[in-house]
């Protein structure tokens, strides 16, 4: 494996009833930015479970509403105001990793003499954030314990990543409790992104590393024996409390130590939800198997373990790429099984708008580690997903 450091200061706070520790991380800090998106957290209850502790620890806040699902650069503008007129010292983010997201950009654009498309664009780095907290609502993006966030700006037609050690969270707090009034779409589209989250750092060319390889495959193998009963029985606590926890797992760094994944197909998929505002999970679904197919080639070997580890792929008899291959369409079928597109034509996409597809995915240059793919390669890729 390669040579690594690893730092993860949140501080991670998971199981039912620990709204409660919320009483001793906020007194440690002054006047609160209350961000969350469309009211979700309204119709539950979190939110007047949220704001009666804030009144209790006699807190002044404001609030920020209705972050997007892909959030919006105009949105975080709106809350880099608002912190700079009310000398907002802290931000608790309360909802899923969109609303994370978005406050990681609002804690660094605070901080940052400029707009914050520079940093979210690659034009700046990140050096300092106001400090923030979160109360997790959805399981997905694992944003509740990473410093990774990613921001559309919608007039452009432009949806990037972006990182900075600046932007871990100080605390998460995981309830599982507030996850189980989510959408059964919602719930899948989760389960795919956390999926996908795996596979983008299982597939590498890293020697020697079998721990960070079954830590993925068991990750990816509790998620599909979760998943499907979770689907038909969204009250389940415990199932809830199992793929609650996956979805940190899948993107705290954990998986990471010693190697470098690929994150091609994220890539592609921020272009296409960047000109259509697509759930990104539900590209994901789409893309990934026709990405794998695309690269097999790279490394046939590895989508072999996969397939036989993970997807039960039997071997006797067949050759290594047809196993592979065996794999490939078992995870198409596995994410079709719980209602997660499969075609680009689910979205109503069409042949015209690859090439500008493209060209957003190209906007820092060829990409992916696994395999450098260069436009040629993402027009491949794209029109095997029609």
């Amino acid at each position: 494996m390669e040579n690594f450091i690893f730092h993860n200061p949140t501080k991670l706070i998971f199981g039912k009833g620990q709204l409660e520790q919320l009483k001793k991380e906020i007194p440690l800090y002054g006047k609160i930015l209350l961000v969350y998106g469309g009211g979700s957290i309204k119709r539950n209850g979190l939110y007047d479970e949220v704001v009666e502790i804030l009144r209790e620890l006699n807190v002044r806040w404001v609030e920020l509403s209705g972050v997007e699902p892909n959030p919006r650069l105009s949105t975080v503008r709106k809350g880099i105001e608002i912190c700079k007129q009310e000398n907002i010292e802290f931000l608790l983010a309360v909802g899923g990793g969109s609303v994370i997201d978005c406050t990681k950009a609002i804690a660094a654009g605070v901080k940052y003499d400029g707009d914050p498309w520079d940093f979210i664009s690659r034009k700046a780095t990140v050096k300092e954030a106001l400090p923030f907290g979160t109360v997790l609502t959805l399981a997905a993006t694992g944003s509740e314990m990473n410093a990774n966030s990613v921001i559309t700006n919608w007039e452009t037609k432009e949806k990037y990543g972006w990182s900075s050690p600046a932007v871990f969270p100080k605390f998460s707090i995981l309830d599982p409790t507030y996850t189980m009034t989510v959408p059964k779409d919602h719930t899948i589209y989760g389960i795919v992104d956390m999926m996908a989250h795996v596979l983008e750092q299982y597939f590498h060319h890293v020697p020697n590393t079998p721990l960070q390889d079954q830590m993925g495959e068991a990750v990816l193998r509790t998620v599909m024996e979760a998943a499907p009963k979770l689907v038909n029985d969204l009250q389940n606590y415990e199932l809830r409390e199992t793929i609650l926890y996956c979805g940190t797992i899948a993107l705290n760094g954990f998986l990471r130590m010693g190697l470098r994944g690929d994150w091609a197909t994220h890539n592609i998929e921020h272009a296409i939800s960047a000109v259509y505002d697509i759930p990104h999970a539900g590209g994901l679904a789409i893309l990934f198997p026709n990405w794998m197919k695309y690269v097999l080639d790279e490394n046939v070997e590895r989508f072999k373990q996969l397939a036989v580890r993970v997807f039960n792929v039997y071997p006797e008899g067949k050759g290594d790429r047809e196993i592979a291959l065996e794999g490939i369409e078992r995870l198409r079928k596995f994410w079709s099984s719980l209602g997660a597109p499969s075609r680009l034509a689910d979205y109503g996409i069409g042949e015209e708008s690859l090439e500008l597809i493209a060209d957003k995915a190209m906007a820092f240059g060829p990409f992916g580690n696994f395999k450098k793919l260069h436009r040629e390669d993402v027009l491949a890729i794209l029109k095997a997903s029609l």
